[in-house]
């Protein structure tokens, strides 16, 4: 495994999403639209999130856009489609989760941010894995497994800003808002623009929620989140129902 660098800083936010269609056509919209130019303490364009893919580059470790070749996915317009599968262990401190895509690829991936609803800070470091299976049983043995997290996500890049679209299975739909900050910037200036796409994306403060996925599929005892560890392998261009 490469280390993809030191300690990087999203400020990221969630919140459900009742109608996916019309959170689609908001963040198209806001693509059409194209990012403002960034005034003094402005963001202004960004980096890639945990292992996925930057403007114009192909997918890594999060997860592929299936068919066209020019970085959309069929059928999804201009977001990219990406499957994936999370599978949390018990740590100390923060989360440490292994995310497998349907290329069999792997990154795992460590984070620390509050379980708060609104814009926060998250700190995270990743590092990819060609062999998922092998680092998951050993981790799993040393550490134990809490939950798995599997989702589809649609990606699109809004200025410095990843939007996704998840729909995570036995859970619902949801909307994750992850403003790459710049090394030069502050939190503050993160929550700003966080806070700027919510409300062009119609959501409102009682949509926002804490903590993790697998904190909501914790508390409903769903099926999945025991210790044995996941196979997730579909073959490419094959969804999983989230």
């Amino acid at each position: 495994m490469g280390a993809l660098g030191g300690m990087r800083r999203n400020v990221e936010v969630k919140a459900r999403v009742r109608a996916l269609a019309e959170a689609r056509g908001a963040a198209e919209r806001l693509l059409r639209a194209g990012p403002g130019e960034p005034g003094p303490g402005e963001p202004g364009p960004g980096e890639p999130g945990p292992g996925e893919p930057g403007p114009g580059e192909p997918g890594t470790g999060e997860g592929h856009a299936q068919g066209t070749g020019d970085g959309h996915a069929q059928g999804t317009g201009p977001g990219q489609l990406l499957v994936q599968a999370d599978t949390f262990f018990r740590v100390p401190r923060g989360r440490l989760k292994l995310r497998r895509t349907q290329d069999g690829r792997g990154e795992l991936i460590f984070y620390e941010r509050p379980d708060t609803a609104g814009p926060k800070l998250s700190s995270f470091t990743i590092t990819p894995t060609a062999d998922p299976d092998g680092l998951e049983a050993v981790l799993a043995q040393a550490l134990g497994v809490l939950g798995i997290v599997r989702k589809e996500r649609l990606l699109y890049l809004v200025g410095q800003t990843r939007v996704h679209l998840d729909r995570v299975e036995g859970l619902g739909d949801f909307l994750e808002l992850e403003v790459v900050l710049r090394p030069e910037q502050s939190v503050q200036d993160g929550e700003r623009v966080a806070r700027e796409l919510l409300r062009e994306l119609g959501v409102g403060e009682h949509d926002l929620i804490s903590g993790a996925y697998l904190d909501l599929l914790l508390a409903k005892g769903q099926p999945g989140t025991g210790a044995e560890p996941p196979q997730c392998h579909p073959q490419a261009g094959q969804g999983q129902q989230s």
